[in-house]
């Protein structure tokens, strides 16, 4: 069919050739289904959301999924909703190996083998439903607008993105593919805050408003940490290696030690550390390791600019 040729409706006959080119071999991604005995099944988008829906409310119940939940009732709930969890997470993780394995067949039958990843994390969630209420706790004490832990809970997209992070970490470190990401993915499109699944962040995190948030893979943030919207901790470049292609594993994100908050639309960039309490003020480009203490900002760094003549090193120009 001439690419510019449209199939005459009603003519499902014309569909033929269109059908032969949307399936044929050599558009580089689609390797396994040129293959005729090649098996490969792929995780469901909407079965992975459905199960983070379900983890939303065991860790959150009342919150989310039934609404009416008493004291005697809470059990039960939590019990059936572990159950579909378990049961479902099994065949999306069984689904994502088989995805990348490469080796059809064999590899799709690894049900034993994902029955124990689904078990492991399910026993994690104690931990980050702690973790949570951390994150819940800092947002309230963070946010004068805030009238009570409730509203950030049901309201606030931080507490959706920092959820399904954190939900999405322990798969990534119990080596689970695709599901992690499609996990934080899902949340970066309803939220706008993007935070890679293995970003290591520890308790009390809170993002304000939060929109056009970047955390990239191989980030490590401590306690009590704020962000502000359009924050990215990010790379400055990709290594590679002598043949030009990118060298994974890096670590190449910044460190952001403990009570440090970063204000909008600054960018940190590189393996550097932001020593505990600095502050971060908005706009800030900074690409070099920070003190405790120091407080950078842009007035900060044109100020030195002009007392010096040029960039200046010395972290007491930068200081206010």
């Amino acid at each position: 069919m001439n690419p510019g040729t449209r199939p005459e409706p009603g003519n499902p006959a014309a569909l033929g050739p269109l059908v032969e080119a949307l399936c044929c071999a050599g558009m580089g991604w689609e390797g396994a289904h040129s293959k005729p005995n090649l098996r490969r099944e792929f995780p469901s988008r909407q079965a992975v959301v459905d199960l983070v829906e379900d983890l939303r409310s065991v860790l959150f119940p009342g919150y989310f999924g039934p609404s009416e939940l008493t004291a005697e009732t809470m059990g039960f709930h939590a019990g059936a909703t572990l159950d579909r969890i378990l049961h479902g997470l099994q065949e999306q993780i069984r689904r994502g190996f088989c995805a990348t394995s490469g080796n059809g067949g064999e590899a799709c039958d690894g049900q034993d083998h994902a029955r124990a990843l689904a078990e492991a994390f399910v026993s994690r969630l104690p931990d980050v439903r702690r973790m949570l209420g951390t994150d819940v706790e800092a947002a309230y004490e963070g946010d004068p607008a805030l009238t009570n832990p409730d509203e950030a809970i049901f309201c606030y997209p931080g507490i959706l993105a920092i959820t399904s992070q954190r939900l999405a970490h322990e798969l990534h470190v119990l080596g689970v593919p695709l599901i992690p990401r499609m996990i934080t993915e899902h949340a970066h499109s309803v939220t706008g805050i993007d935070i890679h699944p293995g970003a290591r962040i520890g308790e009390g995190f809170f993002i304000d408003h939060g929109t056009g948030v970047v955390i990239g893979e191989t980030t490590i943030i401590g306690r009590k940490v704020r962000l502000y919207q359009g924050v990215t901790l990010g790379a400055k470049s990709f290594p590679l290696d002598e043949h030009g292609n990118p060298i994974k594993g890096v670590d190449r994100h910044p460190i952001v030690e403990d009570e440090v908050t970063i204000y909008s639309n600054a960018t940190i960039l590189g393996r550097i550390t932001l020593g505990r309490g600095s502050t971060i003020g908005g706009n800030v480009w900074l690409t070099q390791s920070v003190p405790a203490g120091a407080m950078v900002t842009q007035l900060s760094q044109y100020t030195a600019t002009q007392i010096h003549g040029a960039y200046s090193p010395s972290w007491s120009s930068w200081m206010i």
